[in-house]
């Protein structure tokens, strides 16, 4: 019984927070200590806490739309890998506060696994995402085309691998929380990999569909965090104290406006608005097309009721505009739970920050937890009411078949146009 009681005490086998010590051994993770850059902490040394903390969020946010403006201007394969830097710095952030719990127990393989485990994820999106948008180059090599050709069956032997080291390693008394490690490393990389998979795919639509959503959400945040440090009275969630409705409502109709006059200047550019192909010839990123009907300006009538109030019947707008609404909307009212649920998840562990990567804002995983929820929603927005079927992708494939492949397909589509009145009768073809 003795015994017994010990494993369900080693294992975390407590329903309440206040027995959460025996869940990690007895140890409670280290507070987030102050790295400000000290010429900030003596330039703001007069200042209150309040606004000593304002100065360096508000410091550190224009480095970072810096930052953000220059990746941009550095093209599309700049971006995948920042967002792969990012997406692999969020995964140790979260790892590491499970590992500062793990490691007490000096447990075997916690964080080999957990980085195997992230490694044989990536192996498969992006192994698919090169076979999806570099279908030609992949066809033209002989090692890429037979890694294609068995990419799943790879990333699945690949998982059972990591699967049965898991299993070798478990230890006696410390099951169930070996088991509770596993379960948060696959919901991590089921947060953070997929997501930024996510992000890519958007992409490769168009660098509009990755900027405007993107810049929406730190738009909320900002705007969010202005309104409520200057109007803010009312509390908005437990989860996180100091958010108010004051500055949720006020960042609501920032971000919407900001989103349609950022998507009006994007959607003037056809490096923005074309979708992000590779030139086989060149070996390179292309961003050259004819913009679509989305980025067309067209004339729409402005309601009635609006009419007198604005002085206009009509208004010239990109018809994306229009989408942009719903991409801020969401940023505004549903982003901000990535929030929210980042916040319970740092309670759960009794942390301010995930970790101290930026000077006041915390770490990296701070800043992006309200951009992989917006990411998903991108992606089946676009699947939903933009993207149709892709030319190019299926004459790619077309030309891979063997010739009387091609020749039944080419009889098939021939039948079908001529019955449709596109073609003459198969008599004058």
């Amino acid at each position: 019984l003795q015994e017994s009681e010990s494993e369900n005490k080693l294992d975390g086998e407590t329903a309440s927070d206040s027995e959460s010590k025996s869940d990690f051994g007895g140890s409670s993770p280290v507070p987030t200590s102050d790295d400000t850059p000290e010429v900030l902490n003596r330039a703001l040394s007069n200042l209150s806490s309040r606004w000593k903390n304002w100065w360096v969020r508000g410091i550190l946010t224009l480095a970072m739309i810096t930052f953000f403006f220059i990746i941009i201007y550095l093209g599309p394969m700049v971006l995948m890998t920042i967002v792969m830097c990012v997406q692999i710095k969020c995964f140790h952030e979260i790892i590491t506060i499970g590992y500062n719990v793990y490691h007490s127990y000096d447990l075997p393989w916690f964080r080999t696994l957990s980085w195997y485990f992230l490694l044989c994820v990536n192996y498969f999106f992006y192994g698919e995402t090169v076979t999806d948008y570099f279908f030609t180059l992949v066809q033209r090599e002989e090692p890429l085309r037979i890694l294609s050709k068995y990419h799943r069956f790879i990333s699945f032997a690949l998982y059972l691998t990591g699967f049965c080291m898991f299993v070798l390693s478990l230890v006696k008394k410390h099951y169930r929380l070996q088991f509770y490690m596993f379960g948060r490393t696959h919901v991590t990389l089921l947060i953070v990999v997929t997501q930024s998979h996510l992000i890519i795919h958007n992409l490769f639509e168009g660098m509009i569909w990755f900027i405007v959503p993107i810049s929406c959400v730190i738009c909320n945040d900002i705007m969010a965090y202005m309104f409520g440090f200057f109007f803010g009275r009312t509390p908005l969630i437990k989860l996180s104290p100091k958010k108010t409705w004051e500055g949720f409502i006020g960042g609501f109709f920032s971000t919407v406006l900001f989103g349609l006059l950022l998507s009006y200047v994007m959607s003037g550019y056809r490096c923005f608005t074309c979708p992000v192909e590779f030139n086989n010839d060149t070996n390179s990123f292309t961003v050259d097309c004819e913009p679509s009907e989305l980025f067309q300006l067209q004339e729409y009538n402005i309601p009635v009721v609006l009419q007198s109030v604005v002085g206009w019947k009509t208004v010239r707008m990109y018809p994306f505009q229009i989408h942009s609404i719903a991409l801020s909307t969401f940023a505004s009212l549903i982003g901000p739970f990535g929030g929210f649920f980042a916040s319970g998840f740092k309670r759960a562990f009794k942390i301010k920050d995930f970790a101290n990567t930026i000077p006041g804002h915390g770490g990296i995983m701070d800043r992006f937890d309200c951009q992989y929820l917006m990411a998903t929603f991108v992606n089946v927005y676009i699947a939903s009411f933009i993207r149709g079927p892709n030319p190019s992708k299926l004459i790619q494939q077309f030309l891979t078949l063997r010739p009387d492949q091609q020749l039944h397909i080419f009889n098939t589509l021939k039948a079908h146009l001529v019955d449709r009145g596109i073609l003459g009768s198969l008599e004058d073809a």
